[in-house]
């Protein structure tokens, strides 16, 4: 009992000890007040025009798989983390059936997941303008990321759904933008 109780008073005292030391070499920092506003990415603005270009694949079931490439313009509009923006892209296809020109208008809406990449939804309007006159609403999203400055790439997917009654399509592009 003797032995039992010289243990106890020992990691008592040990406990007691060891806690004051460890409270005594706390180092605080300050890392600001609780009415402040959420810190903002401020290395890359992305409001401003931009113009690119891309590769892009459309798959449908009534023209099969067309690969092409295309151009686009743009601009964006930057608030805190959050994107907005439109843009204009005229691409060419060809694949085993047909060659198409198709043209689209879309605006994206999107988040700043660091400051350099920017994760987005789009939607918009898609026209066939090689005398097909197929319409499409088109619905999707993208990642971009900002290499430079200047210069940034993306990968975007869009459901067309199609207003003439036809099978949708699907249409993966990836891209590079020059931002001015």
């Amino acid at each position: 009992m003797l032995v039992s109780l010289r243990l106890t008073i020992a990691g008592a005292l040990l406990a007691a000890t060891a806690g004051g030391a460890v409270a005594s070499d706390l180092i605080t920092v300050r890392v600001g007040t609780s009415n402040e506003a959420l810190p903002v990415a401020s290395g890359y603005d992305w409001s401003g025009f931009y113009a690119g270009v891309y590769g892009v694949a459309q798959s449908s079931p009534e023209r099969g798989t067309q690969v092409g490439a295309g151009i686009a313009a743009g601009v964006n509009a930057q608030f805190d983390f959050f994107l907005i923006g439109g843009e204009v892209a005229l691409q060419g296809l060809t694949g085993d059936t047909i060659d198409t020109a198709y043209g689209q208008i879309t605006g994206r809406g999107g988040v700043l997941v660091t400051d350099a990449l920017l994760a987005y939804a789009s939607a918009g309007y898609g026209m066939d303008l090689s005398g097909q006159g197929e319409r499409d609403l088109l619905a999707g999203g993208g990642l971009e990321y900002a290499v430079t400055d200047d210069i940034s790439i993306n990968a975007e997917y869009l459901r067309g759904f199609n207003l003439d009654g036809g099978d949708g399509k699907d249409q993966f592009s990836l891209g590079a933008r020059f931002h001015f």
